[in-house]
């Protein structure tokens, strides 16, 4: 039976019909075997066309429907769930981009452009002509979340959850919750100390029966898919039992003979083998880092609670679905980049806030009062020649907003910003406004062009071509550099290798579509959100972390998940198990099994994505991908050649 198909060609506002002539398109279509009729439209994905579809699908009975417009991963599920609203199997739709692949490709050809799209076309018309009705199959699902990052974005998608009524797992690789925000004091826009906000994050977590929080924990191994995720945790001991004398403790704190650099306080100050990084800090109990401990025994003598017996403890989980929090590092300059670790009067943003914060009346750096502070900016962000391309936005307010306190808590403070332009956006751009009032001065270069730190007869100076006056060189004698370093990935993230989580150009976290799927993977399941997956501050943070707790409790909700049936299928009779389909899967979705008395591959359906990397592999062409069998790509292939 010939299939009755309708066809849709989209201009997209122009972002199409400016490069690929649609209406011939259409001619050139609409006589193709199969096609009962063809439409140009400005907006496929509007409401109003979406009706018109389900109308024409009902109407006169359509069997088959292309749209040629965008790329599926932005309509694609929209244009499914059209043909589901007229009564017609999802799978009977087929997507065809002529904008990506035809029109901005080809933006310099227009000829060119349209004779691409027609053949685009066509080859979708040809699949559309072969598909068959699919429906998606059904596993169970645990319901059960796991959290991994015990950060602000971590914590608030865990209560969120919580709210729910979904368990939740959460672990944090540290010892003590509340990543990078617990080192910040004062947060600008709300005047909240970070530790206060930990605090009360904290506090509404612990009185949550369905929330259980694992600290110095990592997931070190990871089975199974969405719905049915096996995870192993490690959890190192904190040598420190529960139940401690926290007067005792911190006698034995000053007891230990060890001094190490304090990571708490980016390197700055030191502190003891046996630690606590500030009194609100939660849990409210020390650990020993067993890397640096001697075993001098000096804390046992004092404290009770000091504990050397403790073993790492290894357990197993198992929930529907991963959550990733797991935030950033901040960029640490190359040695000499702008006189990092060259001057010792050379600092970073984070360290000089923790100055800021462990300073009383006067600001002292090793020693020295300071007066004069030099802010260089974007240091680690918008690189010409290195890998960080991108503005890491957080920055820019960060460092007006840590001039402003600083002149308010110190007497005599003068700030030069020496920026290339400023990007406070938003409610930000106050804090811009009132650093100009101040009094502050801002300096500002080309990217190729940046600010110059050298030293002259003991003196830190910072000279720049100043394009805010006619580039009239500047330079100002600081007695503190202050290098305003963005977000950069974590630099141990093994976690994401475990579960395969992709990365985009950045190497943060990539999410499916920045606003269509802002917080799913290609790996189905697993939820990203925070400043894992880019640069962002903490509302942005927490609305992400909101979402994705949104998006996690729909795979677990309802006890079982409905998924993709376009999975590779094995016919075991062809098949003969030379492993080349196991070597090629990139998503472990392939096994080894012994049937009928030979070894033949399986399928795990619920792991299986679809991708089609296993079937060019085999050699006795045992695999088909279904809704693109053989016959389909054929038929499309000849339509592209044609």
């Amino acid at each position: 039976m010939n299939k009755k198909i309708g066809v849709y060609l989209c201009h997209c506002g122009g972002n199409i019909s400016d490069y690929v002539d649609v209406e011939k398109v259409r001619k050139s279509i609409e006589n193709e075997e199969g096609v009962f009729l063809a439409k140009t439209t400005m907006f496929a994905c509007g409401d109003a066309n979406q009706k018109e579809m389900v109308d024409d699908i009902k109407k006169n009975e359509l069997d088959g429907v292309v749209v040629a417009s965008c790329s599926p991963k932005l309509h694609l599920m929209t244009f499914r769930a059209v043909t589901e609203r007229a009564d017609l199997n999802k799978y009977h739709y087929v997507h065809a981009n002529i904008r990506e692949q035809a029109s901005w490709a080809h933006s310099d050809d227009k000829a060119g452009a349209t004779e691409k799209a027609i053949h685009i076309v066509k080859s979708a018309i040809a699949k559309v002509r072969l598909a068959e009705s699919l429906n998606p199959f059904k596993i169970p699902s645990k319901k059960a979340v796991a959290i991994i990052g015990g950060g602000v974005a971590g914590m608030r998608a865990a209560i969120e959850l919580s709210n729910m009524g979904c368990p939740v797992t959460l672990i944090e690789r540290e010892h003590f919750i509340g990543g990078r925000v617990a080192q910040w004091d004062v947060l600008f826009t709300t005047n909240e100390t970070g530790k206060e906000l930990v605090t009360k994050l904290y506090n509404d977590l612990v009185k949550r029966d369905n929330i259980t929080l694992f600290t110095g924990a990592e997931v070190i191994s990871n089975k199974g898919c969405i719905g049915d995720f096996k995870l192993k945790i490690k959890i190192a001991p904190r040598y420190i039992n529960e139940q401690c004398n926290q007067g005792n403790l911190q006698k034995a704190i000053n007891a230990c003979p060890v001094d190490v650099p304090d990571e708490f306080n980016f390197n700055i100050t030191n502190r003891k083998a046996i630690y606590h990084n500030f009194p609100s800090e939660y849990p409210q109990y020390p650990v020993i880092d067993i890397k640096h401990c001697t075993r001098c025994g000096e804390c046992e003598k004092i404290c009770e609670s000091v504990d050397f017996n403790q073993k790492e403890e290894i357990i197993e989980i198992q929930v529907g679905s991963v959550l990733m929090a797991t935030g950033f590092d901040s960029y640490t300059p190359a040695d000499g980049e702008f006189g990092y670790n060259r001057f010792d009067n050379v600092i970073t943003l984070p360290q000089f806030k923790r100055i800021i914060e462990l300073s009383d009346k006067k600001l002292i750096f090793k020693g020295k009062e300071v007066k004069n502070i030099a802010y260089i900016y974007c240091v680690g962000s918008r690189q010409i020649e290195g890998e960080n391309k991108y503005c890491s936005r957080y920055c820019c307010t960060s460092a007006i907003y840590s001039a402003i306190q600083t002149k308010k808590i110190f007497d005599n403070i003068y700030n030069y910003h020496f920026t290339r332009g400023i990007r406070t956006y938003g409610k930000q751009e106050v804090l811009y406004g009132e650093s100009l009032k101040d009094g502050d001065i801002y300096l500002q270069s080309y990217e190729n062009d940046p600010p110059v730190v050298f030293r002259e007869h003991d003196k830190t100076i910072v000279k720049i071509n100043d394009i805010l006056t006619a580039k009239r060189e500047m330079s100002v004698e600081a007695d503190l550099v202050v290098l305003v370093t963005g977000m950069v990935p974590r630099a141990d993230n093994s976690v994401a290798s475990l579960f395969k989580i992709p990365k985009g150009r950045d190497k943060f976290f990539n999410e499916i579509h920045m606003k269509l799927r802002p917080v799913e993977t290609v790996i189905d399941g697993i939820t990203i959100c925070g400043a894992c997956q880019g640069p962002k501050n903490i509302m942005e943070s927490v609305n992400s972390a909101l979402s994705a707790a949104a998006k996690s409790f729909s795979y677990v909700s309802k006890g079982e998940l409905e998924l993709e049936p376009i999975i590779a299928q094995i016919d075991k009779d062809l098949c003969t198990w030379c492993g080349a389909c196991i070597e090629a899967c990139p998503f472990d979705a392939i096994k080894m099994e012994k049937q009928d008395t030979k070894d033949i591959a399986v399928i795990n359906n619920s792991v299986c994505k679809g991708c089609g990397m296993c079937l060019p592999v085999c050699p006795t062409d045992a695999i088909n991908l279904i809704a693109y069998s053989n016959s389909e790509i054929e038929s499309m292939i000849d339509a592209l050649a044609g």
